[in-house]
């Protein structure tokens, strides 16, 4: 798929952009194969087969993102999974956080964390606002099934203190991502976002993928 200046300018103006349908049948299969969580709510997502597979650069996936930034590559993967065991809601909030390979003190990068024997940071703004942050949907999702919701635009407020992020959400208008098996959200990862528990007995399983064009200055690297 060839760069589309038209989706480009929607996602920057909106925070946010929506692929329908955007995933093939085959590739939904390689992502339902790469997500197994084994009763988790949430989990990074190891390198396998599946996983290649569903990354792979003729993918569906992958040539839907090349039609925003064909730079773009994936720099972390994260499965989760809401169902009546693992349940969970999400207060309003910024994703600000990146894995890299190893720590090392560069200035700008700050908050270290080590998570799952991966350290994690959190980047200078102009990083973030290079970034993507892309949800593939495994089912389908709505308001009952703890959905998430984004304030449409917020991104432009750059980086938002905690205590100012459900204040400074509702100065934005609010869309419950209702979503199909096979459809894509794509994000600017600035965008404010949160959701609620789910409130039926089905699964609601999410696939993210963190997106970079750029590499991070040496010696980080991406983890």
């Amino acid at each position: 798929m060839t760069f589309d200046i038209n989706l480009k300018n929607e996602l920057e103006a909106a925070g946010r952009l929506w692929l329908r349908h955007a995933i093939s049948e085959d590739d939904l299969e390689h992502f339902d194969a790469a997500a197994l969580l084994d009763a988790k709510a949430g989990a990074r997502v190891k390198p396998s087969h599946a996983l290649s597979a569903a990354l792979d650069s003729q993918g569906t996936l992958m040539q839907s993102i090349a039609s925003l930034d064909p730079m773009a590559k994936p720099v972390r993967t994260v499965a989760f999974n809401k169902t009546p065991d693992t349940n969970w809601g999400v207060p309003w909030h910024q994703d600000r956080v990146i894995a890299v390979a190893d720590k090392h003190e560069v200035t700008g990068f700050d908050k270290w964390t080590r998570k799952s024997e991966v350290w994690h940071c959190e980047p200078p703004q102009h990083v973030l606002d290079e970034m993507l942050f892309v949800r593939v949907h495994l089912d389908d999702t709505d308001h009952g099934n703890g959905a998430m919701q984004i304030a449409i635009g917020s991104h432009v407020q750059g980086i938002v203190p905690a205590a100012l992020a459900e204040e400074t959400a509702h100065r934005y208008p609010i869309e419950s991502c209702k979503a199909k098996r096979g459809d894509v959200l794509v994000l600017k990862m600035l965008t404010l976002h949160g959701s609620q528990p789910s409130k039926t007995s089905s699964n609601r399983r999410v696939f993210r993928i963190d997106f970079a064009s750029t590499d991070l200055p040496s010696p980080l690297s991406w983890g």
